[in-house]
């Protein structure tokens, strides 16, 4: 199944991207993305760090999932790539509180996209409860006393602190959003407007696009100031 559904999102990915085959040769500061006032710190030395503001909840993450999982695997060793889920309310804070978990026990590859089908697919969990969180740890094979413990810790209530700062920083006001180097800010949203393109898969071919430029400007960067210290 899970092959057919790739399948399926590779031939809506190539149709969407001869809808934008017509879009600038150069993404546009003010239009296709944004520079961040105040350049944020990064921690990924001479890689280009890629930070993903989302949330499970949210349908349109769900849906650029699959698009920017191929991106970044198709970066490598190019970039350092991150996530912050973001908060919301009380009934987001499990949610937020179970992407954390699972980051700080080293499962997040394994299971971020299980939380996504869990919520979006056949099932429609609503993981708005501790307990709701819990269970569907414990059913997806993650021990429960374990899970409950670090979901728990202040080590999870410092990450959710830190994602408040992170927004504010970012001047995150949707998502999803991506964060290139600390310096600028780019979506679907902003990047289909851009070359005013209207479906939710154009939309993801227009941000990965506009985020390949970022990259790429940025890694020219990083290697002509190395070059100017030799």
């Amino acid at each position: 199944m899970r092959f057919f559904q790739n399948l399926i999102s590779s031939v809506v990915l190539l149709g969407a991207m001869a809808g934008v085959a017509a879009a600038p040769a150069t993404p546009r500061e003010g239009a296709d993305f944004l520079g961040l006032p105040q350049a944020q710190n990064t921690s990924s030395g001479n890689k280009v760090e890629v930070t993903e503001f989302f949330a499970y909840y949210c349908p349109h993450c769900h849906l650029l999932e699959p698009a920017l999982a191929a991106w970044v695997k198709k970066q490598g060793d190019n970039i350092v790539f991150k996530r912050v889920h973001v908060p919301r309310d009380a009934n987001v804070l499990p949610q937020q509180r179970l992407f954390f978990t699972l980051e700080s026990l080293g499962l997040l590859e394994k299971y971020h996209a299980s939380v996504f089908e869990a919520m979006h697919g056949a099932e429609r969990l609503r993981l708005n409860s501790d307990e709701l969180v819990f269970d569907w740890a414990e059913k997806a094979g993650i021990e429960r006393a374990k899970f409950v413990e670090a979901y728990r810790s202040f080590g999870i209530q410092a990450k959710l602190n830190r994602s408040v700062a992170l927004m504010d920083g970012y001047k995150i006001d949707q998502w999803p959003m991506l964060a290139i180097d600390g310096r600028f800010i780019t979506s679907p949203t902003i990047a289909g407007r851009a070359v005013g393109v209207k479906s939710e898969a154009e939309m993801h071919v227009a941000v990965l696009r506009v985020a390949d430029f970022l990259v790429a400007q940025v890694q020219a960067e990083k290697k002509a100031a190395a070059k100017g210290k030799k």
